[in-house]
């Protein structure tokens, strides 16, 4: 069994700073791909941030320059470290991790930011 939670999120300003954490438990490796999604209200659900294989990442448009993911093999964690913040990017986080041909979600952690 694989768990997810996360941890980081909160109100913060626009042009303020969140890193959101992620930390997974279970039978993983360290390796496997993990990425962030999130959902405003009203909206789709946007993939902001993924952490391949090869510890590439790769960042979805709106917040390249600005989001930084990064993980920590030895506490199975990943984190994403957002800069620059706008209220746009508003929304329920979640990370998700690709084990065994499934991907397993954690329940998300809220940022809301101010204008």
């Amino acid at each position: 069994q694989v768990q997810l939670v996360e941890s980081g999120g909160g109100l913060v300003q626009a042009g303020g700073s969140l890193r959101l954490s992620c930390a997974a438990s279970g039978s993983i490796r360290s390796i496997n791909p993990m990425g962030w999604y999130r959902q405003a209200p009203g909206k789709q659900r946007e993939l902001v941030a993924a952490i391949t294989y090869g510890a590439n990442t790769n960042y979805a448009d709106s917040v390249k320059g600005r989001f930084t993911a990064s993980r920590d093999g030895a506490k199975n964690t990943v984190y994403l470290q957002m800069n620059s913040l706008k209220p746009e990017d508003t929304a329920v986080y979640r990370c998700t991790l690709s084990y065994g041909g499934i991907v397993y979600w954690g329940k998300g952690t809220l940022v809301t930011v101010s204008s």
